[in-house]
């Protein structure tokens, strides 16, 4: 099973009845663009339009809908994280943030007393790894939070929520790192906060630090960490040259000081989602559009070490998707890697490793999430 993952944010059209192990309910319309006979660990797609969460696993290369899909959501949603026990499943809303329990065949169950667990409307979330603090950060607030919680019930303890105020309020995005040492947020035009995180402590935040952008027209819109605690990313804008201007910054993270030949091009203008797999061997980044066009693209990098010095090194190839892609995710069975399109159509695109190019990704599930259009924004998958 998966050690890690990240999730950066529906009505389903019945279709066809499918039988898997996990039971029958009506499936969305979807199609293969390649062929498979895989499967894939639960994941959860947010579709805003519809206020809904839609889950799904692949079933021997069949995007399959998990029991009960689609889930309203009280309110308009915004982020989505599940715990690392697998247990918990957050979405934030307009009206705060809601836990859902995650049964065994990946059913969800709106906990808490169907009340939210914090009136926080958090744009960007995550549980740290011992379970008893979610990190988020809301729009327009110069602080990262930590709300105290209970990783057997997940809901709030009787703690106080901490916090660090941060240098602006640009915020876009936070990750913990998988050691639950660190937290990083983009911060746009701030830069990106590094901050000491120490789960044992009343209050887990340090000293907050600040990385500049690589060119103060930029910003920094998306952050990362490795599964081994080996490299942090962070994703900017107008941080390398030509028509294409988005960069991955790559950062060692024993000592936070950036790698040879950072940033590296992501072939598109906006890197809004990072995923460094499980393996640690390749690093991916969508970006949300591309020079003279909507339409977005995946761009990914080989991982090689040598005496502690890491080197990147981009694919040969790019990887389509759908129109102003926002998030990428990894299943837990470590097969696939999905990316939602907020302005479907389609909403979710699945791809597989390639057997012959390594690193390579090929394009085998690509179905809408709901009746568009739904503006799927956030995949979180379990670990």
């Amino acid at each position: 099973m998966k050690k890690w993952g990240w999730g950066l944010l529906a009505l389903v059209t019945p279709l066809l009845l499918i039988g898997g192990c996990k039971g029958f309910w009506n499936l969305p319309s979807s199609s293969s663009t390649g062929t498979t006979t895989a499967t894939s660990g639960d994941f959860y797609v947010l579709n805003v339009e519809t206020k809904q969460v839609a889950g799904y696993y692949v079933n021997a290369g069949t995007l399959t809908a998990l029991p009960g899909s689609p889930y309203t959501v009280p309110a308009t949603p915004l982020a989505i994280t599940v715990s690392p026990n697998n247990s918990f499943l957050y979405i934030s809303t307009a009206d705060g943030i809601y836990v859902y329990t995650i049964a065994s065949n990946g059913e969800l169950a709106l906990g808490n007393s169907s009340g939210p667990i914090t009136s926080d409307q958090a744009i960007s979330m995550q549980v740290s790894a011992n379970g008893n603090w979610l990190v988020e950060v809301a729009s327009g607030a110069p602080y990262v939070y930590a709300v105290p919680i209970n990783s057997s019930t997940g809901v709030v303890t009787s703690k106080t929520e901490e916090y660090a105020v941060l240098p602006v309020s640009t915020v876009q995005q936070v990750v913990l790192s998988p050691d639950n040492t660190y937290a990083f947020v983009a911060m746009g035009a701030g830069g990106t906060a590094t901050i000491p995180f120490t789960t044992g402590n009343t209050n887990p935040f340090g000293s907050v630090g600040n990385i500049a952008l690589k060119n103060s027209a930029g910003a920094a819109i998306s952050v990362a960490v490795d599964p081994s605690n080996r490299l942090f990313y962070v994703g900017e804008t107008a941080a390398t040259s030509g028509s294409n201007t988005g960069g991955l910054r790559a950062f060692n993270f024993t000592d936070l000081t950036e790698i040879s030949g950072s940033p590296f091009g992501t072939q598109g203008l906006a890197p809004y989602s990072i995923l460094p797999i499980s393996s640690g061997d390749y690093v991916y980044v969508v970006n949300r559009q591309v020079s003279g066009s909507n339409t977005g693209v995946i761009a990914g990098f080989s991982i090689a070490s040598s005496n502690s010095t890491y080197t990147l090194t981009a694919l040969g190839s790019t990887f389509t998707v759908g129109t102003n892609p926002v998030a990428l995710a990894e299943d837990s069975e470590d097969t696939f890697v999905f990316a939602v399109d907020y302005s479907g159509s389609p909403d979710l695109k699945g791809y597989t490793f390639d057997t012959t190019n390594a690193g390579y990704l090929d394009a085998v599930v690509s179905s809408s999430t709901g009746t568009d259009p739904v503006q799927a924004s956030a995949i979180a998958a379990t670990h």
